[in-house]
């Protein structure tokens, strides 16, 4: 084992991911990073994902996170992260969301374990269009607002669901609403969403159109209007039917919320912080050209109603910080704002990233680092406690 004791901090080069429903604008504004080339600028990765696995500056040279993580697992994981988990086991993102990101569901620890599995027997790329599983993992998640941040989060009250799709009237559908009426619970709503998205051809396009119509004599209503817009990002896709469906909430700044494995969700537009177990595992809802296996998704779907008033987290205010109570092991986070020579104790890897201003670090060693708005630094579990500065927020990811 290598014996692996300093340096403490280590400033990052973090991959951004291109995806065309990301903003060109949010992150250079937001952060100060730079796009000379105006690329749309979706997410920047901080952590060892190998689909965008960060490097950080080690002794003046650059080096993949995931490959200073394997030189000591124990010292810079902790012997109980690597026993439990063998990685780092989360991944920590900013999120710019210029156009929506499709309705989607990400499965539960066991489901993509077999998944995987299964798919890996069956030799499909792990890069195919029509892969599910890209690991064996769950992706729970938390998402903290930068900008208002607009979202949909889990199912609606059955009743206001049905009362909704009454509204519109979709003759096309009529024969799925009054089955659903008839069996308002878990099975009756699963039934319903899985023989909606199921719908192709002459019907499909016929409800869509009945859908689009309504909004447009009812534009004026914020969730129609929410339709309209996305039918423009997504014509003739049956996804245009999940607002209904799901919770439409807007995040403001500061604010945050979980998202569950097995529940539907999706990014409409804004800009925030994520922080997720270490996955990329989609099954997709709608919203999107991309290849959907409703077979699948229903089978990792829980069909239970999520209360509005419930969807937001509060954090709880301790050692200099808002801490978040996440359900889960893989990940924890707490956010800083205007503080001076806070000790902060080290439990874990973690990533810090400096949302505002410069950031200060300053180990009893007499080591000091300095990253500045935008940039994020890696802290090993063996660096036991620092000492943190800055006149702006500071994220904290970490498990």
């Amino acid at each position: 084992m290598t014996q692996v004791l300093s340096p403490c901090f280590f400033p990052m080069e973090n991959v951004i991911q291109d995806y065309i429903w990301g903003s060109r604008t949010s992150i250079s504004k937001l952060l100060g990073i730079n796009n000379p080339e105006n690329k749309h600028q979706a997410e920047i990765w901080m952590g060892a994902h190998a689909n965008g696995c960060s490097k950080i500056i080690n002794n003046g040279n650059t080096q993949l996170l995931s490959d200073f993580i394997a030189q000591d697992k124990d010292a810079i994981l902790t012997p109980k992260t690597n026993a439990q988990f063998a990685e780092l086991p989360y991944l920590f993102k900013v999120l710019a969301a210029g156009e929506a990101l499709s309705v989607q569901v990400h499965p539960s620890k066991a489901q993509a374990e077999v998944g995987f599995a299964k798919e890996e027997a069956a030799g499909i790329p792990r890069n195919a269009g029509n892969r599910n599983y890209k690991d064996p993992n769950h992706k729970p998640e938390l998402v903290y607002a930068l900008t208002p941040y607009q979202a949909m989060n889990g199912f609606r009250e059955f009743e206001q669901t049905i009362a909704l799709f009454k509204k519109i009237n979709v003759a096309a559908i009529g024969d799925l609403v009054d089955a659903f009426s008839s069996a308002l619970n878990s099975a009756g709503l699963e039934t319903f969403f899985s023989e909606l998205l199921s719908l192709k051809g002459e019907v499909k396009e016929c409800a869509v159109n009945e859908l689009l119509e309504y909004a447009n004599e009812n534009k004026e209503d914020p969730l129609f209007a929410l339709i309209l817009e996305l039918s423009l990002q997504h014509p003739g896709d049956i996804g245009l039917f999940t607002p209904l469906m799901l919770n439409v909430i807007t995040l403001q700044p500061g604010e945050a919320m979980f998202l569950y494995a097995c529940t539907p969700h999706a990014y409409l537009k804004g800009t925030g912080l994520e922080i997720m177990a270490n996955s990329d595992n989609v099954l997709r809802a709608g919203l999107t050209p991309k290849y959907m296996d409703v077979e699948e998704l229903v089978a990792c779907t829980k069909f239970d109603a999520i209360p509005f008033d419930s969807l937001q987290f509060t954090p709880e205010l301790k050692e200099g910080g808002e801490y978040y109570a996440i359900p889960v092991e893989d990940f924890k986070f707490a956010l800083f704002e205007s503080i001076t020579d806070l000790t902060l104790t080290v439990d874990s890897a973690e990533i810090l990233l400096a949302l505002d201003n410069d950031v200060t670090l300053t180990h009893e060693s007499g080591e000091t680092v300095v990253i500045n708005k935008g940039q994020s630094v890696f802290i090993p579990a063996y660096t036991k406690q620092y000492q943190l500065t800055s006149t702006g927020r500071v994220a904290r990811a970490f498990n």
